[in-house]
């Protein structure tokens, strides 16, 4: 009795000291690197090392200084330019570029492993994080789980399931007649229902909320310049998401629905495309975001035979990307706060960053433009320490490049160097 009493104290106080001693043997990573680009002053230092432990950046200092343990992983990048992994606020990995009726056969299960598929692309591209706003039935729910337990490469996910739609407005189902009743699961009309639909939501693992607060460009039967929901059922949408502990997402084309969507308190506006002085003035009052999904317009325009998009969708396209283009310059030169995002599956995903390159075509500085894709989309997010910079306690989610971004914003397409959490996922330098 007494040996079997002694057998089961020996196994607690294994069990109780277990977790520090693997703390104490888990080995660090030592990234050395040529340049490491500082996104919040915009230095490049240089010849700089890089210490990670338990998926989270421990330090960043020279080389000279660093003190590196002996069994650290080491990782030599001396012709690379270190940069924090990039972010994605706007996403749909569940989806692909098809926009006619060929999207009406695809199930749920089928679009979750589609986006398994273009989570993989997204992550090699170095989008180490991202915000996917809408998807049928919650199959990013599904996705974002299916990454975070490892079973599949992915960036972090936030996820918003089904956008909330007026019925017959952009985000419904508008291509089926009358007979088959095809409604989609994020429609709700008035206030009680836009409430339940929030709650739903948010029942079922949305972490944000999405709004269709204007028509679209890629859906039949709306014009992206008039509003959809009421002033009224907007600030009750929001209202409820704040109380619930998520922001809101509001896609908004027209002028009107943007002003509206901001006095509402969206925490950002989406596209933005036919954005006005009064909705400028609003957004810097407010301070909301804008994701602008800018470079959509340029591969649409050069992949035009391609795209097989129904005439109509066809025709609101080309009226809708040249406005938003001057409309959008103007919102950059005027000041207001931008969150890179894209759009990605209106385009293929892995493209996402020539997002940089025509934010700066608009305006934006390289800095300002890596600045909307790191810092500004992690305060968006409400991750701002965890993902976006390069400092102690973030997430080891880091990017390599080479030569200077702050001179050639387009080597941010040609990534060569990923880590998402300590781990490697993509290392071209060692080919």
């Amino acid at each position: 009795m007494r040996r079997k009493t002694v057998c089961l104290v020996s196994l607690f106080v294994l069990l109780i000291f277990m977790p520090s001693a693997i703390a104490q043997t888990s080995r660090q990573v030592a990234i050395h690197a040529g340049h490491v680009l500082e996104v919040k002053s915009g230095k490049i230092l240089s010849d700089q090392t890089l210490l990670a432990q338990d998926g989270k950046i421990v330090s960043i200092s020279s080389a000279a200084d660093a003190k590196v343990p002996s069994d650290a992983v080491r990782i030599d990048l001396p012709s690379a330019t270190l940069l924090p992994g990039f972010i994605d606020a706007h996403t749909h990995l569940t989806m692909d570029p098809k926009f006619g009726y060929e999207t009406l056969a695809l199930s749920t299960s089928r679009q979750a492993l589609i986006g398994a598929k273009n989570a993989r692309l997204t992550l090699l591209a170095g989008f180490t994080t991202v915000r996917n706003v809408g998807a049928k039935d919650f199959s990013d729910v599904a996705l974002r789980d299916a990454i975070d337990a490892g079973d599949v490469p992915g960036p972090r996910m936030l996820v918003s399931g089904p956008p909330l739609s007026i019925t017959g407005g952009h985000c419904d189902n508008n291509m089926l007649p009358f007979e088959y009743h095809a409604t989609n699961d994020g429609v709700a009309d008035g206030l009680a229902a836009v409430q339940h639909k929030v709650r739903e939501n948010i029942k079922y693992g949305a972490d944000l909320i999405k709004v269709c607060a204007t028509g679209g460009v890629l859906s039949l039967g709306d014009n992206p310049q008039h509003s959809q929901y009421t002033l009224e059922e907007m600030k009750a949408i929001v209202a409820d998401a704040h109380r619930l502990g998520r922001k809101v997402a509001a896609h908004a084309h027209g002028a009107e629905g943007i002003r509206w969507a901001v006095e509402a308190g969206v925490d950002s506006i989406e596209h933005g495309s036919y954005i006005d002085d009064s909705g400028i003035a609003a957004m810097k009052e407010h301070n909301t975001y804008l994701v602008p999904t800018l470079y959509l317009g340029d591969w649409m325009v050069d992949n035009a035979g391609l795209t097989h998009l129904p005439p109509p969708l066809l025709a609101k396209a080309r009226e809708v990307i040249p406005a938003a283009r001057k409309n959008i310059a103007r919102a950059f030169a005027a000041g207001v706060k931008v969150a890179l995002g894209t759009d990605a599956a209106v385009y293929p995903h892995g493209l996402n960053a020539h997002e940089f390159e025509v934010m700066v075509r608009l305006g934006l500085t390289p800095l300002q433009s890596i600045q909307a894709g790191t810092l500004n989309a992690a305060d968006l997010l409400g991750w701002s320490g965890k993902v976006g910079t390069l400092e102690p306690g973030a997430w080891a989610d880091i990017v390599a490049v080479d030569g200077d971004p702050l001179k050639d914003i387009t080597t941010l397409q040609r990534v060569k160097f990923v880590m998402k959490g300590g781990e490697v996922v993509k290392n071209e330098y060692t080919k």
